[in-house]
């Protein structure tokens, strides 16, 4: 056997890896892959290819992510079995290890590298599958997403090892996907480290290709051998145990191998609905943030942020005007700062107060702000019925306590995204049978009980105006 013939089998190798994998993946290990030489022992009959590669980096990841795929493909092309050599071709790349507590050392020296040269780093090129402004420095800490945002920072610092596997939840619009992008970004940033960020959708779509294209080898290579894996919405594989199964491996492959995983979702993972419970535990065996709506002194903070971000000059009286009658969720808090922005540049005006409600007349107007926080729920339904909000969060049960209790939890289920189990922990810890029992009690009572629809309506209007005070 020839040395051309060992090169032909390594030639049709990359072939078959670039088929399998796809060229981004591909391009990202074996592009600077170079054919050396062949190997015979006489003395063992073993057969082998030197193969050159860049750095020590780049042979280290390689061996521990693709040498079984290969050595196999190889082998099938052969129909010998054929050892890989690995050598190191050119001077190690001088690719720094993150860690922001400490000094950063270059690969192939140890000298300690300083703050001015490390700030001077190459960056990385930007990743395809991010935006570019969900960082950190971008995203407002506050009083209600100060756990999950620490919990990230950590992970970021220390993927695969701080907090693994990480789950996001929370309503619509409160920051679960920039949070997860910024953890991908600042370690796709600061690190070596191979991230893919994907939609559930987009994985449930790579994963039916895979099966309609006989292609299950290159899916499962993809997500099984990286370093972070970010998937957005994991409700969306709600119903669907074909991808739940093939999740549940890529799960297991990436925990045993010490890779960060993190998900959002729209709801706890208890309240998964046709979900393996295997996966479920796998959930639950991470650590959980739960994101909750902006308080009123967050919302003025991320709108003097955003404004910042945007190189505009917005007054406090607008701010809190704003801040004060958007209370649902952060992505209508921006929706309506955009709005803003635009309308007065499209009319070439400053931004005042009486251009603010102008602008955001049929905003403020829309249905979508009856989304209230629980605490002025809990309020306006406590005055309402003369009781106390730790009435209606405690134990007692008499009749009026009971009924009131009921309302407060129908109205956070109809006008904010809460959970179940959310609310029942808003109500003093109960169980969400409990608030799903209060809630069926109230439905009940609205089907024969006119003034019942009344006192609800009154009741919302209340908190409105009360949100918008506070």
């Amino acid at each position: 056997m020839t040395d051309l013939d060992y090169e032909g089998f390594w030639k049709e190798t990359l072939v078959q890896l670039r088929n399998d994998l796809g060229e981004e993946e591909f391009s990202g290990w074996f592009s600077d892959m170079k054919y050396l030489r062949a190997r015979f022992d006489k003395k063992t009959n073993e057969k082998s290819l030197v193969i050159g590669l860049p750095s020590t980096f780049h042979r280290d990841k390689v061996m521990s992510r693709y040498q079984n795929v290969i050595c196999s493909k190889l082998k099938n092309i052969a129909n010998v079995e054929i050892a890989i050599e690995y050598e190191i071709t050119g001077k190690p790349e001088k690719r720094e290890t993150f860690s922001p507590s400490s000094s950063v050392k270059n690969e192939d020296s140890s000298k300690t590298a300083t703050p001015e040269a490390e700030k001077t780093r190459k960056k990385r090129e930007k990743h395809s599958q991010m935006l570019d402004d969900y960082t950190f420095d971008r995203y407002v800490k506050g009083e209600n997403n100060g756990f999950a945002v620490n919990a990230a920072v950590a992970i970021s610092n220390n993927p695969g090892k701080a907090y693994n596997p990480f789950l996001i939840f929370g309503g619509v619009g409160l920051g679960k996907t920039h949070l997860m992008q910024a953890i991908g970004n600042y370690i796709h940033e600061n690190s070596d480290h191979k991230v893919i960020c994907v939609t559930s959708e987009d994985f449930l779509n790579e994963y039916l290709d895979g099966i309609a294209q006989g292609k299950m080898n290159a899916f499962k290579n993809k997500f099984r051998f990286t370093d972070v894996l970010l998937i957005d919405d994991i409700q969306f594989f709600q119903d669907k145990p074909g991808v739940q199964e093939e999740l549940f491996h890529t799960f297991n492959a990436l925990i045993n191998a010490k890779k960060q995983l993190v998900f959002t979702s729209d709801r706890p993972p208890s309240e998964l609905k046709k979900f393996s419970e295997r996966l479920i535990t796998r959930f639950d065996q991470g650590i959980k943030a739960d994101l909750q709506p902006p308080r009123y002194e967050e919302r003025c903070a991320i709108l003097k942020k955003a404004a910042e971000n945007n190189n505009k000059e917005i007054s406090d009286e607008v701010i809190d005007f704003v801040g004060k009658n958007i209370s649902s969720n952060i992505r209508d808090l921006i929706a309506a700062f955009r709005t803003l922005i635009a309308y007065a540049e499209l009319m070439k005006e400053p931004i005042t107060m009486q251009l603010a409600q102008k602008s955001l007349k049929d905003t403020l107007n829309s249905s979508r702000q009856a989304n209230f926080s629980m605490d002025n729920i809990i309020r306006v339904v406590s005055e309402y019925f003369s009781l106390t909000p730790n009435d209606l969060k405690g134990k007692k049960r008499t009749q009026n306590i009971v009924y009131a209790r009921q309302i407060a939890m129908y109205l956070g289920r109809e006008t904010t995204d809460y959970s179940t189990t959310e609310l029942g922990q808003e109500f003093g810890g109960r169980d969400h049978t409990t608030v799903m029992h209060s809630i069926d009690k109230i439905k009940n009572k609205l089907l024969t009980d006119p003034a019942l629809d009344s006192t609800l309506e009154s009741l919302k209007r209340s908190i409105k105006e009360y949100s918008a005070k506070y």
